[in-house]
């Protein structure tokens, strides 16, 4: 089988990469340098993920260029990309070695401590959507954890796995710490089966996601899954309603739409619902699609012509529903201009797909209230904002919100230091903060007695 990489913007194929058939060949390979690897002295990863660090900063404009190509985000925004992995690198280097050292229990034995060690091979299915950071906010603390890496990424940024298992290799890590698998999904299974893969992780589809579990649980691996969102951003009448508009349109239109913590449900208040539906409008209308290269372009193609058609095919459906669309966009190719919907909430229930594209959905509701309850009417739970000037208030009704991560007066966002993954259908698991390190460690509990 032959993989392309194809420019969305134009359809040019920018290169080709054959199926690895002998990938069985790159697992014992990692088995091996695990060997060395879970040895060495958490000093020494340390300045092995500082050189990647300093690698990611210095390329990162060649870096951005491959990736705005590839899948057709703007150059600006591949770039803050790039400089994110960074960050979360020098991150985890600060804090590695207290979050790794064993810990001493003061109990009934003479000695008691439990340690986070290695376990060996981890299997990454990652997606296209953010190519870079997608792959390292995992690969990055679990290689630090002593594993090695396996990754599965999406077939149409073959080009930046490429590129990321190079400047593994550039930083001075030894080969097979972080390798490409170059396979089709039905050799996944085969991958997922051999036993020094000890864990699987996957960002992606609810389809992709719930198979990859069943074969988890099926040869009794470990596994995190970073699933699909219908991510609510809920507008209290007491809101700054210019922010609040602000935000809403960079949360739902940043990457074209393509972010699964975009804020793809506009819950507002029917006090200032019109104020709020008048200033989204305005900002939309001004937003430019189009080249990713040109700095004045606000978000470029879908990543894929299947991916815009589906979106496409999405809003027609809704329509034929009774949503009202507001503002329509056309799509030319992969180019999908922005779609403001006017949605009930009954028809917010009923439709259970995510829209992983231009398209915001906006839906009035009573109070606060019953816009939690709106909110919280999904299958999904990854992320929730609410947007309030009485801050106390704000606080406390956080805590109704269904989601793994919730925020006030701030647009849903990944954070190095804070944990991140959702509950329900949008997955399980953590990754980033101290989680990212130990969710693949063996937590072993040493007790001596004499």
């Amino acid at each position: 089988m032959i993989f392309n990489s194809v420019n969305p913007a134009n359809g040019e194929i920018l290169a080709s990469f054959e199926e690895d058939f002998d990938y069985f060949s790159k697992i014992r390979l990692g088995e091996e340098t695990y060997s060395r690897w879970e040895k060495t002295d958490i000093k020494e990863r340390i300045a092995l993920i500082l050189s990647l660090a300093n690698i990611l900063e210095t390329r990162k404009v060649e870096l951005a260029k491959e990736i705005s190509l590839e899948m057709g985000k703007t150059l600006k925004s591949a770039t803050a990309e790039i400089e994110k992995c960074a960050v979360t690198a020098k991150y985890y280097c600060q804090i590695a070695e207290e979050q790794l050292k064993c810990v001493e229990i003061n109990n009934y034995a003479h000695k008691a401590y439990y340690k986070f060690e290695p376990q060996g091979g981890i299997l990454a299915v990652m997606p296209w959507n953010f190519p870079y950071w997608q792959a390292l906010r995992f690969a990055i603390p679990t290689i630090l954890a002593g594993n090695v890496v396996l990754l599965k990424h999406a077939p149409n940024v073959f080009m930046s796995a490429t590129k990321l298992e190079n400047l593994f290799t550039a930083a001075g890590f030894e080969k097979g710490i972080f390798q490409n698998l170059f396979v089709d999904i039905d050799k996944i299974e085969s991958i997922v089966a051999d036993p020094f893969v000890k864990g699987v992780t996957l960002t992606g589809s609810n389809l992709a996601g719930s198979s990859l579990a069943s074969l988890a649980g099926k040869y009794l691996k470990k596994s995190v899954l970073e699933l699909g969102g219908s991510d609510p951003f809920v507008v209290l009448a007491d809101a700054n309603i210019e922010n609040a508009s602000t935000f809403a349109v960079k949360s739902r239109f940043q990457n074209a739409g393509q972010t699964c913590i975009a804020a793809k449900r506009w819950i507002v208040v029917e006090e200032v619902y019109e104020e709020f539906a008048m200033n989204v409008s305005e900002k939309i209308n001004k937003l430019k699609v189009g080249d990713p290269f040109e700095t004045e372009t606000d978000f470029g193609p879908i990543a894929r012509l299947d991916l815009a058609q589906k979106i496409e095919n999405q809003i027609t459906f809704l329509v034929n529903k009774g949503a009202k669309k507001t503002i329509s966009g056309i799509r030319n190719g992969c180019f999908l201009a922005p779609t403001l919907l006017e949605i009930s909430r009954e028809l917010s229930h009923s439709f259970t797909e995510e829209l992983f594209g231009p398209v915001a959905c906006i839906i009035k509701a009573k109070d606060a209230e019953e816009a939690i309850e709106i909110a919280n009417e999904t299958s999904f739970g990854l992320g929730a904002s609410l947007w309030t000037q009485n801050l106390e208030h704000g606080e406390m009704l956080l805590q109704k919100f269904n989601a793994g991560n919730v925020y006030l007066n701030s647009m849903v966002k990944s954070d190095a230091s804070m944990p991140f993954g959702g509950i329900n259908q949008s997955g399980y698991g953590r990754e980033l903060g101290v989680y990212g390190l130990h969710e693949f460690c063996n937590v072993k509990s040493y007790i001596i007695e004499k």
